[in-house]
C-alpha cells in the first residue's frame, strides 16, 4: 500500500465535499458540501451528463435528503428544475448542504456502492456551486468503521491522506473534481513509470488465476508506445495516471479522464497465470486500455472546440466524434502493433472486423459520420432495432476515415496520420480545434488541399476507397462467402430459440416480412418427400435443410401468432478478408 502522504496545507478550499460511504446495503453515499463564501442567492446544480458519454442521464434522481444551513440555522432551499437548487442565505456566514446519492449502477459512468466495493464520479456526487466553479475544490474521503480495512485510488492530488488512501484531495477547480473518478475497496494494485510519469494500475473483482504483472507490463508497454507517439522522449502533460479497472461477470467499457480512465470488463478477459497465449478476451482488454488512454490526448486537451468548457446542464453538441473517437479507434490497436503486442496478421483480423462491420450496416448509405457525431446525443447511445439501418458507428467509420487518410498521405509520400496529429497538437496548443485546424494541418503537410476527401468521407455517404489504399500497401483484399446472418439480412440471437434482432434494409429477410422480435421456428422446403418441415435453432442450419432449394416457407411466431412467410434465399453475399501478398511486406503501414 502507499505510505502515508501529507503535503504542505494550502489555503482552506472554498468548496469542500465531505463522502462518506455511508449505508453499504442501502447503497447510499453521504455528502457534505460546505461553500465558504455563497452568495446571497446561491445556485446549484447536478449535472445531467458526463463528458465522454453523450447522453443526457438525469444524475439527480438518484440525489435525495437535500438540505441546507448555515450554522445551526436551516435556511430556504428551493428547487428550479429537475437538477438545480437555489439557496437563500447570508453570504457572509459559509454554507453547508447535506444530501444522500443512491449508487447502484455498475457501469464506468456513474456510481457503485456496496459490502465489497465503492465507486463513483464527480458528475453523480458532486453538485456544482454555481459562480465558484473556477475556485479550488477540496474532496475528503472519509472511512466508516464497515469500510476501515479499504483502500482508496484516484487520480486527484493528495493533501493529507492516510496509508490507505482516506483522507483529504484537492482539485484546481470543478472541472478537475468531477474528472477524477474515485475506487474503494479491496483491490489488486501495482505503479509503474512510463515517459517520467507515475502511472498505477488498480484491479478490482480479478479472481485469483489473474496474471496482473502480465497485465502491468502490457500496459506499460501500450503508455510507454503512446508517450513516444505523442512527444518523443519529452514528458507528458499529465503529472500522474491511474487505470481504474473493474472485473465483473461479463462486461466491457472504457471512459476516458484527464489523469486517469475507467474501465470494466469481463474476468475471463484477464489474463492467467501460466497461460501464454493471448486469448480474444484479453487483446480486447488490451484494445480498451490503449483507447482511453490515447484519450488522454486526444479528446481531454486536443478537444472539440464545442467542449471548450462544458456546459453540464444539457447536451454539448459538435460533429467531430468521428475524429475524437474514430481517429482514436484507429489508434487503439494500431499502437498494440507498434508496442509488440500483436503481430501483422493478428492486427490485420482486427482491421478486418472494423471494415465489415462498416459494410454490413445499410446506415452508412444514409448518414455521414459527421451527422453522426452531431446525433449521438439521441441515437447512438439509444440504439433499437433499426440502428444499423438509418445509423453509421463515428467509432468504426471514423476509423477508417483515419485508415483512409494515412494511407493515402503514404502514399503520395510527403507526410503521415502520425504527423498530422502531432502537428495538430502543437498548433492548437493541446487544446480546443476545429475540422478546420485538421484540413489546414494536412495542407500544410500533405502539399494539398484534402478539402475534397473531407467532404466525401466526412460529409458524404459513399463508400471510402478502402480496397486500392490497402492495396497499395501491400495488403490484399479477399471477398469470401458470409455466413448465413449477412446473406439474409439479419442479426439474431441463438439459444433457446432463435430470435430475430434486427432486419437489415434491402435483405432477403426485409423482403419476406421478417420483423425484429420475431422468434423463427422452422423452415418447409419443398416437397414432403425431398423436403419437408424443420425446427429451426441455429441459423446456419438453414442451409442444411434448404440444400439446393431457393424458395422457403419460414415459421415465425409474432405475438403468439403463427405466421407462414415466403423466404427467397438470395446468392451468396461476401466479406472481406484482409491478408498480406505473397513474398510482400507493407511499405511503410502499420510501423510508425
Amino acid at each position: 500500500m502507499p505510505a502515508s502522504r501529507k503535503a504542505p496545507s494550502p489555503a482552506p478550499a472554498a468548496i469542500h465535499y465531505l463522502v462518506e460511504p455511508a449505508e453499504l446495503h442501502a447503497h447510499l453515499f453521504r455528502v457534505t458540501l460546505q461553500i465558504a463564501q455563497p452568495a446571497a442567492v446561491q445556485r446549484l446544480s447536478l449535472p445531467v451528463w458526463i463528458p465522454g458519454s453523450y447522453l443526457v442521464r438525469e444524475f439527480s434522481r438518484h440525489l435525495q435528503g437535500l438540505q441546507a444551513r448555515q450554522g445551526r440555522r436551516a435556511v430556504p432551499l428551493q428547487q428550479l428544475d429537475k437538477c438545480s437548487w437555489e439557496v437563500l442565505c447570508d453570504p457572509a456566514k459559509p454554507l453547508t448542504l447535506v444530501y444522500e446519492a443512491y449508487a447502484f449502477e455498475s457501469s464506468v459512468r456513474a456510481a457503485w456502492l456496496d459490502t465489497a466495493r465503492a465507486f463513483f464520479n464527480g458528475t453523480s456526487l458532486c453538485l456544482r456551486a454555481h459562480g465558484h466553479e473556477q475556485l479550488p475544490h477540496a474532496l475528503t474521503l472519509q472511512a466508516t468503521p464497515a469500510t476501515a480495512h479499504w483502500s482508496v485510488a484516484t487520480a486527484l492530488a493528495p493533501v493529507e491522506t492516510t496509508r490507505r488512501g482516506f483522507g483529504r484531495y484537492q482539485a484546481a477547480d470543478y472541472d478537475e473534481l468531477v474528472d477524477s473518478p474515485v475506487e474503494m475497496g479491496e483491490f489488486w494494485q501495482r505503479e509503474f513509470q512510463a515517459g517520467g510519469v507515475p502511472h498505477r494500475l488498480v484491479v478490482a473483482g480479478a479472481p485469483a488465476s489473474f496474471d496482473g504483472e502480465r497485465l502491468l507490463a502490457d500496459t506499460q508497454k501500450i503508455c510507454e508506445t503512446a508517450i513516444r507517439f505523442w512527444h518523443g522522449s519529452k514528458k507528458p502533460p499529465m503529472p500522474r495516471y491511474v487505470f481504474l479497472l473493474n472485473v465483473v461477470d461479463e462486461g466491457y467499457g472504457g471512459l476516458e479522464h484527464r489523469h486517469s480512465t475507467a474501465l470494466i470488463c469481463g474476468r475471463r478477459d484477464l489474463p492467467r497465470q501460466g497461460e501464454a497465449k493471448r486469448g480474444e478476451g484479453y487483446t480486447t482488454l488490451l484494445g480498451l486500455i490503449s483507447h482511453e488512454y490515447f484519450h488522454t490526448w486526444n479528446v481531454k486537451r486536443l478537444r472539440p472546440a464545442e467542449f471548450a468548457r462544458y456546459d453540464y446542464a444539457q447536451e454539448n453538441y459538435t460533429q467531430l466524434l468521428w475524429f475524437f473517437e474514430g481517429f482514436t479507434s484507429y489508434y487503439d490497436d494500431l499502437l498494440l502493433r507498434r508496442a509488440g503486442l500483436l503481430d501483422d496478421a493478428a492486427y490485420l483480423k482486427l482491421l478486418n472486423k472494423g471494415i465489415n462491420q462498416v459494410l454490413q450496416a445499410p446506415g452508412r448509405a444514409l448518414q455521414s459520420v459527421a451527422q453522426a457525431s452531431f446525433d449521438a446525443w439521441v441515437k447512438f447511445y439509444r440504439p433499437d432495432e433499426n440502428t444499423p439501418n438509418a445509423t453509421v458507428s463515428y467509432y468504426s467509420k471514423g476509423a477508417l476515415v483515419a485508415l483512409c487518410l494515412d494511407l493515402t498521405l503514404r502514399h503520395e509520400g510527403r507526410t503521415t496520420l502520425d504527423e498530422v496529429m502531432r502537428a495538430l497538437w502543437s498548433r492548437c496548443a493541446g487544446g480546443p480545434m476545429g475540422e478546420a485546424d485538421l484540413a489546414a494541418v494536412l495542407a500544410e503537410l500533405g502539399g494539398r488541399s484534402f478539402a475534397k476527401e473531407l467532404g466525401a468521407w466526412v460529409h458524404g455517404t459513399g463508400e471510402l476507397p478502402l480496397k486500392t489504399l490497402l492495396q497499395q500497401q501491400g495488403i490484399a483484399v479477399l471477398e469470401e462467402p458470409s455466413q448465413m446472418a449477412q446473406r439474409l439480412g439479419l442479426r439474431v440471437s441463438e439459444g433457446p430459440g432463435l430470435q430475430i434482432k434486427t432486419v437489415l434494409r434491402g435483405g432477403a429477410a426485409e423482403r419476406a416480412g421478417l420483423a425484429a422480435g420475431d422468434e423463427w421456428l422452422g423452415v418447409e422446403v419443398g416437397p414432403k418427400a425431398i423436403g419437408g418441415s424443420w425446427r429451426l435453432s441455429k441459423l446456419d442450419d438453414l442451409a442444411l435443410y434448404a440444400g439446393e432449394h431457393r424458395r422457403l416457407t419460414a415459421l415465425v411466431a409474432r405475438d403468439q401468432r403463427l405466421l407462414r412467410l415466403p423466404l427467397t434465399l438470395p446468392a451468396a453475399a461476401t466479406t472481406w478478408r484482409l491478408a498480406l501478398r505473397e513474398a510482400s511486406q507493407p511499405r511503410s503501414w502499420p510501423a510508425p
